[in-house]
Parts: C-alpha cells; structure tokens; sequence
C-alpha cells in the first residue's frame, strides 16, 4: 500500500480498539450490474483485514460468482451450491482461504442457481447463520437487480453500501435501488399494512416536489399519529452508504453530493456518500492478472481512496469526501 499506510493502519487500529468489538455485515449492492460492486467489496474486505480484522467476504452473486477472480484465488470446491442443496453442510465449512490470513472467502455457485430463485428456507437460514461465522466482520458482495432475495439480504445487514457509476442510467438504477429497499423495509412492517397504497402510489411515482416520503407522513399522522410518527423515525434512520465508481472529473465526484441532497429533498432519506474512486486503468490490469488490486498495484491513486472510504465508513475520521 502507500508509505503512509503503517501509519494509517497504527491509528485506525488504536480507533478501532476503542470501538465494539460486535460483529458487523456489510451489504454491497446498488442495483445495476457491472458498476465494480466486486471490486468495492472485495478491496473494503483487504482494507479490514489489513487492519486485523478478521473478515469473511461472501459472494452472493449465485449463478454468476467471480468474486474470487478479485482475490487472486483459484475457484472455490465448495460454494453456496453446496450450502443450499445439503442440509447437513455449514457455512463455515465453505470457508476459502485467500492471500491474507485473516481473509476468507464463501463462493457462490457457478451453476444455474439464480438469486432469484433462491427460497424463502434458503434466504432465511442463510441469515440467520451468518452471525454464527467467526469474523469481525462479513462483507455480502451482492448481485445486480432488485429482487426481494437481493434487497432482504440488503436489509438484513447492519450496513448497506451503494456503488454507482457517473452516468445517467447507473444513477437512476441507484434510485430505483433506493426506492425499493426503503419500500421493502416498509412492506416487511406489519404495522404498516394500512398506508401500504399510499406507500405504493408515492414511491411508483416520478419524483417531484408533491411525491416524497414527506406526504407518506403526512397521510400516515391522519391516519394514526402513532404510525406517522415510527414511519418518520424508520425513514430518518435508513442510511445506506455512496460510492461513486470510475471518476474522471470533479464533475463526476460531485456528483455523490447531488445524489445525497436528492435522496434527502424526494426521499427523505440520509444517504451518506463516503467516497468516490478515480478511473484507473490497473483496475483491468490487476483482473486479467488474478491479484487483488491493493496488493498489485499498492502505489495506485485508488489505494489512496479505498482509505479514505474505509475511514468514513468506520466513522474513524471527521474529515469531508
């Protein structure tokens, strides 16, 4: 990594010892394929575990798994395939090893398995098991879409994570993204099944200045004071993470405050944009080699902004993006 990085890890390990200890998932997902999910979730886990973390990343790309390509390891023998077709087989037991010691990685499977199709039993077993892995921290590198398996995963963590590209389609895909898992956390509330047309008739809708979260409220308050007020405390408190992939300008950088001032103007939501990550061309590079990128290219711009990021999603730094 780069000449300051000992220094780096000595204070962001001092910051993070003073911090709990618990178990954290972290969810990357966003929407759209081919915006560099992978290469996000992939370089976040070597970041924690260069900080001695112990971390297990897992593809949930299922039907599609190339995770491991990222991380400079063969592919796995043993995958979720394996874990959703053999009662008898744990989690644990696909466990991976990688280039790092306190990293490893679950695969997903190379068949035709589809996260689409995955079962209710299956997605529930797999939650609830996750917690049960011996790690610091496990990273759900998730697949494109929005299907209710992808955005239950994404709820399920304790941190979700959006990656986008500066361009127009990717951004709407993200706000598409948003808007079905802030409408599928709702949908998941039973409380809630009474508002559920109004909930539906404002997130369907283009967005404008008369249809945002805020006239949810508002029609919930006169329906049940109650209800208004726990649906503006669920809105208030839903706050996925931004980075913004492949930037060229500062146009493109700014773009993650715009979406962040959207989000909060028609949404009502809190997204925070932790970062953005240059275009840099030993990203295909270190892919075609099979070597994680922080470890190939140590002295790349995008070193540089993996800490960054790292650092505000840790909370272990004040500073602006």
């Amino acid at each position: 990594m780069t000449d300051n990085t000992s220094s780096y890890i000595k204070e962001a390990s001092d910051l993070l010892g003073t911090q709990n200890g618990s178990q954290k998932i972290w969810a990357i997902g966003g929407g759209k394929g081919g915006v560099g999910k992978s290469l996000v979730t992939s370089n976040l886990a070597i970041c924690l575990s260069l900080l001695g973390m112990k971390v297990v990343i897992i593809d949930m790309d299922l039907g599609g798994a190339n995770l491991h390509t990222c991380l400079g390891v063969p592919i796995p023998e043993k995958t979720l395939s394996d874990y959703f077709a053999k009662s008898h087989t744990k989690l644990d037991e696909l466990l991976t090893p990688t280039l790092l010691p306190n990293l490893k990685l679950i695969s997903g499977a190379q068949d035709e398995l589809g996260i689409a199709n995955l079962r209710q039993v299956h997605k529930s077993k797999l939650i609830s098991h996750l917690r049960e892995l011996d790690a610091d921290y496990i990273l759900l590198d998730l697949g494109a879409g929005t299907t209710s398996n992808t955005l239950d995963f994404f709820l399920s963590a304790d941190q979700g994570i959006l990656v986008t590209l500066p361009e127009p389609t990717s951004i709407e895909n993200t706000y598409r993204f948003i808007k079905s898992v802030f409408h599928r956390k709702l949908a998941l509330m039973e409380d809630f099944l009474e508002i559920s047309p109004i909930v539906d008739k404002v997130l369907n809708s283009k967005m404008s200045e008369k249809n945002t979260p805020s006239e949810i409220i508002e029609k919930a308050m006169k329906i049940d004071p109650v209800m208004g007020q726990r649906l503006k405390n669920e809105i208030e408190a839903y706050s996925p993470k931004l980075i913004i992939n492949q930037c060229r300008t500062q146009a493109d950088i700014d773009i993650g405050f715009s979406m962040k001032i959207i989000s909060k103007k028609y949404f009502g939501l809190n997204l925070d944009y932790v970062g953005f990550l240059e275009y840099d061309a030993t990203v295909w590079q270190s892919v075609k080699k099979k070597r994680p990128l922080i470890l190939e290219f140590p002295g790349s711009s995008l070193v540089k902004n993996f800490e960054s990021i790292i650092h505000r999603v840790l909370n272990l730094s004040k500073k602006n993006v």
